[in-house]
């Protein structure tokens, strides 16, 4: 059995003190018997009130608060220091609402006391007590959970900032994984395809093509642990070479005229990634002759376009190019594809 719950501090058990103000008046100054067990009952019943409001959730603490306000509206004309329960009905507000209607909860319950007041004609020291520290312990309570709420919801946003910038992280490793794992093995096949073909005929060359399997193999593990730590490519001049000595590889002729304006190192890296996605497509799926690249400032958009003579495609978008979209979007630019003529891939992003 607990008393609060596990969220909650020592604190509630420090505002009781008010509660005593209440349960012994009765016994410092001559009260009859009835009153005096009446005070004890009622002492008892604030208590399970009291506690109860920090188990119950929205509006249902409306019945601990009014049930506070009721006992001090009956209570204070025979006991002033019932004036107690006007303060503790108002320290439940703010968790009900938030600040503006709970101030108008707050002013109710002062009208109530001075209406009580007028019409029954309380002594000064009762009334004044009650619609002074339900002001100010009301008030106080209503700003220090409004604290709270907008804390809580500070916190909310930081965790969904930290479970969204996981989801993008891990999204990122994978379209990274996919490109660079997706060109090297492309290039390992067609070299390892070559030195078998070369094997008896040219010997010497095809151990050339097997050390080059090697060497390639070994950028590639090196480019994997990279991309893990978030850096993606060599930049547009080796991806360059790169595809220029892939394409020579799988028996495609490169025209290329490459222009590289001033670019930031997040555009470089989309540029580099697209070219290396945009070769791997053309060796693996193009059955083409010739691939035609470029790349130049048009205006304020750098532009990239890769094309070849081969058979063109209509088919949806895989995991490379929609990995691509999504890396030239993330910088405001566009991605056009059109594969009526043999394929033409074109990113625009402004620079």
């Amino acid at each position: 059995m607990r008393l609060l719950p596990k969220d909650q501090d020592w604190t509630p058990y420090a505002y009781l003190i008010y509660l005593a103000y209440y349960a012994l008046l009765p016994f410092f100054f001559p009260a009859p018997l009835w009153e005096r067990a009446l005070t004890v009952v009622v002492t008892v019943a604030a208590l399970v009130l009291y506690f109860s409001g920090y188990w119950l959730k929205d509006r249902r603490i409306l019945w601990v608060i009014g049930g506070f306000v009721a006992m001090g509206v009956a209570l204070i004309p025979s006991n002033p220091g019932a004036s107690v329960f006007f303060v503790y009905g108002a320290s439940f507000l703010g968790k009900v609402f938030e600040p503006a209607p709970a101030y108008r909860y707050l002013g109710g319950i002062l009208a109530i006391v001075g209406l009580e007041a007028a019409v029954l004609h309380l002594p000064p020291f009762a009334w004044i007590t009650a619609v002074v520290f339900t002001a100010m312990i009301g008030s106080v309570v209503i700003q220090q959970c409004q604290r709270k709420r907008l804390t809580d919801k500070l916190l909310l946003a930081q965790e969904e900032a930290q479970r969204m910038a996981k989801v993008a992280e891990r999204e990122r490793i994978g379209r990274d994984l996919h490109d660079l794992l997706g060109h090297t093995l492309s290039v390992i096949v067609l070299k390892s395809e070559l030195a078998s073909k070369l094997t008896a005929s040219d010997p010497n060359r095809a151990a050339q093509e097997i050390r080059d399997v090697e060497r390639i193999s070994r950028e590639a593990l090196a480019e994997v642990r990279s991309a893990v730590q978030g850096y993606r490519s060599g930049g547009i001049d080796r991806e360059l070479a790169e595809a220029r000595q892939t394409l020579e590889t799988a028996g495609i002729r490169i025209e290329a005229s490459i222009q590289t304006p001033r670019l930031s190192p997040a555009q470089e890296n989309v540029f580099a990634m697209a070219l290396r996605e945009g070769v791997t497509n053309v060796i693996r799926h193009a059955q083409a002759s010739v691939c035609q690249m470029s790349l130049r400032q048009n205006g304020r958009w750098c532009e990239l376009e890769i094309a070849d003579n081969g058979r063109g495609s209509a088919a949806e978008e895989g995991n490379g190019l929609s990995g691509m979209r999504q890396r030239v979007e993330a910088l405001g630019g566009v991605l056009e594809r059109n594969g009526s003529a043999g394929m033409l891939l074109r990113i625009r992003v402004p620079v």
